[in-house]
């Protein structure tokens, strides 16, 4: 796999966003937290889960484009 400018290779940011997936996919069936006798364990945050998805679905995009976002332009009340 390449990498790209010291970044992780596509695989490797696939590999990651698939872990978060299914950690969110978790919290969602199971709750934030559950029990085992006594103790009482908590999953990670769906909300910081969330925004790693996003971060990495943005790396994603960048590795796949030569290390470049493609954007576009939106123009609110006139002409540019």
């Amino acid at each position: 796999m390449r990498k790209i400018s010291g970044m992780a290779t596509v695989a490797e940011i696939q590999e990651r966003l698939a872990l978060y997936k299914a950690a969110e996919q978790a919290i969602l069936e199971g709750g934030q937290s559950y029990r085992l006798g006594d103790l009482t364990l908590t999953r990670a945050d769906l909300a910081m889960v969330r925004e790693e998805i996003r971060a990495l679905e943005l790396r994603l995009a960048a590795a796949r484009n030569n290390g470049r976002l493609s954007h576009s332009t939106v123009v609110f009340g006139g002409r540019r």
